[in-house]
């Protein structure tokens, strides 16, 4: 799935990544930091998901990188939900293609995309309290919060070309 509770495969998206045809995997991972612009001390980060909807919106991101750019081999497209504790893994992005500059467009582009269209909210804990963080919450989408290759991590979130 393109959404877990347990902690993301970044070893195995990777590895999964890699093909003999593919000169570049660029792995972009989004990490719990201990800090938010007005809110020193984050402890941990609560993330949620209109769940029916973050699949198909990761199948549509994939889809357009490949109109982009034809040259990407695999993509990995992945969220964790729950509780997070500073330095846990949120997201894993993996472009693979047989350059670099494709992979890191790529990636760039799906990881941007995934932040502003993907309807995934978090919930930010610090010294001075908690409350929805303002970024990485496509709202006016879906609503407000709610509470490929079958051996591969992640499989419906993975995209391979055909």
């Amino acid at each position: 799935m393109g959404l877990t509770a347990d902690p993301l495969p970044l070893d195995d998206a990777l590895r999964w990544a890699g093909l003999p045809s593919c000169g570049a995997a660029v792995l972009f991972t989004g990490n719990v930091r201990d800090f938010s612009p007005g809110r020193p001390g984050v402890t941990h980060l609560t993330y949620e998901a209109y769940e029916e909807e973050v699949e198909p919106r990761l199948a549509a991101i994939a889809a357009d990188a490949r109109l982009r750019w034809p040259d990407v081999v695999r993509l990995v497209l992945l969220h964790r939900t729950g509780e997070l504790a500073v330095g846990e893994s949120s997201v894993v992005v993996v472009a693979a293609s047989p350059h670099r500059d494709t992979a890191f467009e790529a990636a760039r582009y799906c990881i941007d995309t995934l932040k502003a269209t993907v309807p995934i909210w978090k919930r930010e804990t610090w010294a001075g309290g908690d409350d929805w963080s303002a970024s990485h919450s496509p709202i006016g989408d879906v609503g407000s919060p709610a509470g490929s290759d079958s051996t591969a991590p992640g499989a419906a979130a993975l995209s391979e070309a055909r």
